[in-house]
């Protein structure tokens, strides 16, 4: 996969922050925040990785922020990153009936995110977009954009440009 200087550069920044907070979890198993930071950076990370190696690091995402929710139930930036975080997932997945799960744990997260945070207009939008996600993973994969074409392969050009796609519709940025 080629990497241009701001990608690499993200890759760096959310690199360092993951080890800081893998770090600080050793300190202190109890920070939320800190949780949720390690949780958003595993997400971004994520975008960097071939397909198989996306989803073992939105899993590992998944349970960091889980584990967020479970100090704190109604903290919405967790809440708003399990809704990217399950958005991501099931961008990875090509089959619609197995992905509409996860879009629909996603839509619940992003609702609880406003719901806790009402005046976020990053969470409203990212509502707005998750509600037309199924129908965009249906065009991603029919037109042959889908993430899982080579499954544990290095990048084509076609998961270039998948993963280029996805952060414009709001849901790989902003977790930190």
């Amino acid at each position: 996969m080629e990497f241009s200087q701001d990608d690499f550069d993200r890759l760096l920044l959310f690199e360092h922050t993951r080890k800081s907070a893998e770090a600080n979890y050793a300190e202190n198993p109890l920070d939320a925040d800190n949780l949720t930071k390690w949780g958003g950076a595993l997400i971004e990370l994520s975008s960097f990785q071939a397909p198989k190696d996306a989803k073992a690091m939105i899993d590992d995402a998944l349970s960091k922020l889980e584990e967020a929710l479970l100090i704190n139930p109604t903290k919405h930036d967790t809440l708003w990153c399990l809704g990217n975080a399950n958005t991501s997932y099931a961008f990875l997945i090509p089959d619609i009936t197995e992905a509409k799960g996860y879009f629909d744990k996603a839509l619940d997260y992003f609702q609880k995110a406003v719901d806790e945070d009402p005046e976020n207009d990053l969470y409203r939008k990212s509502l707005q977009v998750a509600i037309k996600a199924p129908e965009l993973h249906m065009e991603i994969h029919k037109n042959g954009l889908g993430l899982m074409s080579n499954a544990g392969s290095s990048a084509t050009s076609k998961e270039k440009v998948s993963i280029k796609v996805l952060p414009h519709y709001g849901w790989l940025f902003g977790c930190l």
